[in-house]
């Protein structure tokens, strides 16, 4: 029997599963925690734009915004993903070309709800967390950051959760329109993006 999203997105069982047992490896274990969804990142803007329509043909809905200078997608499976101890993944964030630091392509992260103990959770694993990212007021997960540089990031809300606390929505195939690759700035000068 085929899987059309790891057609598209690889082995997202295995990464789940990987993800899961390194944090178990550090005495995090996430078992009791629902998760938010898996980041697939592309390095090309065509590529993305590619990957967003493949996901789409399998998706209800797409929540594609700016972030950080660039559009980012949610997209609302029709189907959910089953992962590891029948843990379900809903949603998939496609990520287009870094902005501003190495980056695993392909699947980077899984996102974890830590629900209303994410402040108690951070305090109780601060040694084996990475940093914190402040995406937004509702969007603040701390993560933990692998040699391989993929992720598994921790949220006090869904991903889904946290956009809709903005006043976004996951309904309908939002794009972002007037869009166009930028170049990137860095120490060393201007680069354009990989095409």
């Amino acid at each position: 029997m085929t899987d059309p999203i790891a057609d598209i997105i690889g082995d997202y069982r295995a990464f789940a599963a990987q993800q899961r047992d390194r944090l178990l490896a550090r005495d995090i274990d996430v078992a009791p925690y629902p998760l938010s969804h898996l980041a697939f990142r592309v390095p090309e803007w065509d590529q993305y734009v590619h990957v967003r329509t493949l996901l789409e043909r399998h998706a209800s809905a797409n929540a594609e915004n700016v972030w950080n200078g660039r559009p980012i997608s949610l997209l609302a499976l029709t189907e959910p993903l089953e992962v590891f101890d029948g843990k379900v993944v809903r949603d998939i964030e496609l990520i287009p070309p870094v902005h501003q630091r190495v980056y695993k392509m392909g699947l980077e992260h899984l996102g974890v709800v830590v629900g209303d103990g994410f402040d108690a959770f951070a305090r109780e694993h601060r040694s084996a967390l990475t940093g914190q990212q402040f995406q937004s007021e509702t969007v603040d997960p701390v993560y933990v950051l692998f040699e391989d540089f993929t992720h598994v990031k921790f949220y006090r809300y869904s991903l889904r959760t946290g956009i809709e606390h903005q006043g976004g929505r996951l309904d309908g195939f939002q794009h972002v329109d007037d869009w166009v690759p930028q170049r990137v700035v860095t120490a060393t000068g201007p680069n354009p993006l990989p095409r």
